[in-house]
């Protein structure tokens, strides 16, 4: 039970209030910062926190520090828990944590790491020290850390782990018990045996439960699962994922084109790739070019930031000279200065669900290029039955506050109008990025109410202008 109360999230946040705390105790003044972290008392309870947490909790720990009181504490690391944290933190924070160790420290840290481990972590390491951790392995862990970085990030190749228990198909299940008694402790998730043969072909897998249940001196070969789910190492990793989850699957083996062993994916690896993905998506939607560390420097966060401000500006200039295209038709009827932002407002809500639909579509697998006129025409139908009851809603509205038929037909009809632009828009906008390769999530938010404002005020306004005036 402790140590389920040591990994809740409760527990964690109050890990990092004492981190915090020990860090200022004494003195909260930054110049005396250090002074006051060099304090032994301080620093041999902090030590001890640090040791009792899980790597990840520690990495936790770490991302929720401003950078002077982050090094701080990443000094108090034990060295041999300096491999596993760095695999924990987001990139973000691994870029400032790897600028503060020299290039001993970096390699003792990561010569502790499986191969899986050390190509996860090498694009983040300078050239030069990969080149001195690989002349540090042995052939056969140097072949598997190649092997991973031949892969993109997006692959299973890239995914994979090689540390597995492999066993023959002619032995019996005694055998195997006695074999695997062999070891100190199985590899992680460890749910399933690979049965391969003499030049590494699988053959299939020995799920450890029929092990457990099945007879001593049944024979791999006789109760075996020779049909597993399989993947190869250039299968897209969001598939993989996607077959996990269809078949409650733990581990998975990886086999090349001619059917040999290479490694196994497991769920911590899929899961992790899925938080990335879903991380990587919301700061795509929201215009963010990548991954950001919340203390970064300003100028940091500046470039980060500008790309899709500048955008932005660009778009909502557009909309202010659309406005200004009616600048004769608002100053005659002022009504339509305060009616038209709940035009654009309702119809960039819309496209928003929208575009947010497809986009967990084309992530799951579900949504392809050619399913675009069967969607056009459902979010169509969607968008007109929406787009007549709420501009019926906002015509009463408008009709109880300026008492005008008229006023209120054209408000209901460029609220259709732009509802129904705003589902066209959130339909083609990620599918034409899934045609082009680009990535469909990207700056999607900012397009779609870009195009939604836009398109509304000329809408409403066009309207008015026929109409009204």
């Amino acid at each position: 039970m402790s140590e389920l109360n040591r990994k809740s999230p409760e527990r964690l946040q109050d890990r990092v209030e004492q981190v915090l705390q020990l860090l200022h105790q004494g003195d909260s003044d930054k110049e005396e910062l250090l002074e006051t972290f060099l304090q032994q008392q301080n620093q041999a309870e902090l030590q001890r926190l640090l040791v009792e947490l899980h790597p990840a909790d520690v990495a936790h720990i770490l991302e929720s520090l401003p950078l002077d009181e982050r090094l701080a504490v990443w000094q108090l690391v034990r060295f041999d828990r300096d491999g596993e944290i760095l695999l924990e933190v987001s990139d973000a924070v691994r870029e400032t944590l790897i600028a503060d160790m020299d290039n001993q420290e970096i390699i003792a840290a990561a010569n502790l790491l499986d191969a899986d481990e050390l190509a996860d972590l090498a694009p983040d390491l300078p050239r030069d020290v990969v080149r001195d951790l690989m002349d540090l392995l042995d052939a056969q862990q140097r072949e598997r850390v190649r092997s991973a970085l031949s892969y993109d990030e997006d692959q299973v190749g890239a995914l994979m782990d090689f540390d597995m228990v492999t066993i023959r198909d002619d032995v019996t299940l005694e055998v195997v018990s006695r074999y695997l008694r062999r070891f100190d402790m199985l590899p992680d998730h460890t749910d399933k045996l690979f049965v391969v043969d003499n030049d590494g072909r699988l053959q299939g897998v020995l799920p450890v439960k029929k092990l457990l249940v099945s007879s001593p001196d049944a024979v791999v070969a006789e109760v075996m699962a020779a049909d597993p789910v399989i993947f190869d190492p250039q299968t897209p990793a969001s598939e993989a994922a996607q077959a996990f989850e269809r078949y409650d699957l733990v581990t998975a083996p990886v086999v090349d084109e001619g059917g040999v062993l290479r490694g196994r994916l497991t769920v911590d690896d899929v899961l992790d790739y899925i938080r990335q993905e879903s991380e990587t998506d919301a700061l795509n939607s929201a215009g963010l070019r990548e991954e950001e560390d919340i203390f970064a420097s300003v100028w940091k966060s500046v470039r980060n930031r500008w790309a899709w401000l500048a955008v932005n500006l660009c778009t909502a200039l557009i909309a202010s000279r659309v406005i200004g295209l009616f600048e004769g038709a608002i100053e005659q009827l002022v009504a339509l200065a305060a009616l038209m932002p709940i035009v654009a407002g309702i119809g960039g809500n819309s496209g928003n669900q929208t575009i947010t639909m497809i986009v967990r579509g084309i992530a799951t697998g579900q949504v392809q290029v050619a399913h675009g006129r069967r969607l056009l025409r459902k979010e169509t139908g969607v968008a007109m039955i929406n787009g007549v009851c709420w501009g019926l809603v906002l015509a009463v509205i408008a009709f109880i506050l300026y008492g005008s038929v008229a006023l209120s037909v054209v408000l209901m009809a460029a609220m259709f109008l732009n509802m129904l632009l705003a589902a066209l828009m959130g339909v083609i906008i990620p599918l034409v990025r899934l045609r082009t390769g680009g990535d469909p999530a990207l700056g999607s938010s900012v397009l779609i109410t870009a195009i939604t404002d836009s398109g509304g005020f000329f809408i409403f306004l066009g309207l008015a202008t026929l109409f009204l005036l």
